[in-house]
């Protein structure tokens, strides 16, 4: 499985975690699975959004993912 990184969007998170990739990003209070914006935002900058550490969920999800 390919790791996830701060610099992918929420999109291409989506397409390589799938269903997986899904809870870590509703239990930090990102919604953006089905948000149009999220084909084009990186998960660095929906995370800053949230007022979250990047590094916390990008180290969420590719734990989620492995």
């Amino acid at each position: 499985m390919a790791k996830v990184t701060r610099d992918m969007t929420i999109g291409e998170i989506l397409s390589i975690g799938g269903e997986a990739v899904i809870p870590a990003l509703l239990q930090m209070g990102m919604h953006c699975i089905g948000c149009p914006a999220s084909q084009g935002e990186t998960l660095e900058e929906a995370a800053m959004v949230h007022g979250i550490d990047p590094s916390v969920i990008e180290a969420q999800i590719n734990e989620a993912i492995a």
